[in-house]
């Protein structure tokens, strides 16, 4: 089964908001909706929905060439980096990270650091978004240092960071290392077995699953007590309690085994696309700059600021495309993006910035239909801000 684009509707450019429903999910989250089961009862009802989380979490390490023990189902990325940075942290140490993170990783990390302000390390980023490990080895020279958490690809750029060098400075001092690898996994390789982190989260929908569901890796053999946000049965280890969403979780597992079937095919053509979006769009907009180009970055996302144009106005004069300004969870915010004010854009070039991100089902044709609403939205907001002589 294959999803298939269609003409009807906005050309869909906001994967990393959230990506279609593979069909494969699908079929798997209705098969398993119209099933009963408690994941937890140990009748043959409840071993059959206890046989499709056991599937789904032998899908999703399968995926990231960890084992199935390494796995914790949540509701999300989210909830995954809450329980990974928790518990990091309460064993005692400062905690380590960027300020171009997602803010499910800066706001926990204030949070859990809000009564010692000395115990959060924020990393600046150069103009291409990334860390510099001559900041990072400083960081970690302190030697009190608990947990470091860098994301695997940046939300909004689509930046990529190196971790195997990140894990290894971390490493030698003893230091844990989670990554927010949201954007990553389902999109390009990952191997646990190389890299070397000892904590990752991710959520299904950025990959064709469902939303509402995602994953904490924990790698085995790390000393790190769990720090539960809910207590209650004690399900998936002590980690996370409730009764499994077994529909959902169903769907996650189809869509990672769909997603690493095509997994080379689809980023190649995925960055074939997005260069073509990319370069039409500074040949025929002009007057625009792509954020973190100079960067390795995700396939299929491109971060453009037109000057000139404020992105709220140019978003309105394209209905027939779905593109954003920034990361979907800050939409509606009135502040600029933390990532390109990290990143040393100025408020007015970070206003002025909008986020194409593709993925799996998007065709020439979307590229087409992107272009063509751009160039002309830009120019109309541009000409109707224009200053009169």
């Amino acid at each position: 089964m294959t999803y298939k684009s269609h003409d009807v509707g906005p050309a869909y450019l906001d994967y990393n908001a959230t990506s279609p429903t593979r069909p494969e999910a699908l079929e798997a989250v209705l098969s398993a909706m119209q099933a009963v089961g408690n994941a937890s009862s140990t009748h043959r009802s409840g071993r059959d929905a206890s046989g499709r989380v056991d599937l789904a979490r032998r899908q999703i390490a399968d995926l990231l060439n960890c084992s199935h023990r390494e796995i914790v189902f949540t509701s999300g990325a989210t909830e995954a980096n809450n329980l990974a940075l928790r518990a990091a942290f309460a064993a005692g140490g400062k905690l380590v990270t960027s300020s171009a993170e997602h803010p499910a990783v800066l706001e926990t990390a204030k949070a859990l650091t809000a009564e010692s302000s000395d115990s959060l390390v924020l990393l600046p980023v150069d103009e291409d978004g990334l860390v510099g490990m001559g900041a990072f080895r400083a960081a970690l020279a302190t030697n009190d240092v608990a947990i470091v958490s860098l994301m695997a690809a940046n939300n909004e750029t689509g930046v990529l960071t190196d971790l195997a060098p990140v894990v290894e400075a971390a490493h030698e001092l003893g230091v844990l290392v989670h990554s927010d690898a949201t954007q990553l996994v389902g999109r390009l390789p990952i191997d646990l077995a190389e890299t070397d982190v000892d904590l990752l989260s991710l959520s299904a929908h950025k990959f064709g699953g469902p939303q509402g569901v995602g994953a904490l890796f924990v790698r085995r053999g790390i000393s790190l007590p769990y720090r539960p946000l809910l207590f209650g049965g004690g399900q998936e280890r002590g980690w996370r309690a409730g009764t499994l969403n077994v529909a959902g979780i169903a769907g996650a597992g189809a869509a990672a085994e769909a997603a690493q079937k095509s997994l080379a095919a689809e980023a190649s053509q995925i960055a074939q696309l997005r260069d073509v979006l990319e370069e039409s769009l500074v040949e025929q907009v002009g007057d625009c700059r792509v954020n973190g180009a100079r960067g390795q970055r995700l396939p299929g996302v491109t971060s453009i600021t037109f000057r000139g144009a404020p992105a709220d106005a140019v978003l309105a004069a394209m209905p027939d495309v779905a593109a954003s300004e920034g990361s979907a969870c800050s939409s509606g915010a009135p502040s600029p993006s933390h990532v390109l004010l990290a990143m040393g854009r100025s408020r007015e070039e970070a206003d002025s910035t909008v986020r194409f991100s593709l993925g799996y089902a998007t065709t020439a044709h979307d590229i087409d239909r992107a272009v063509s609403s751009a160039v002309r939205a830009v120019r109309q907001v541009r000409a109707a801000l224009a200053v009169p002589l």
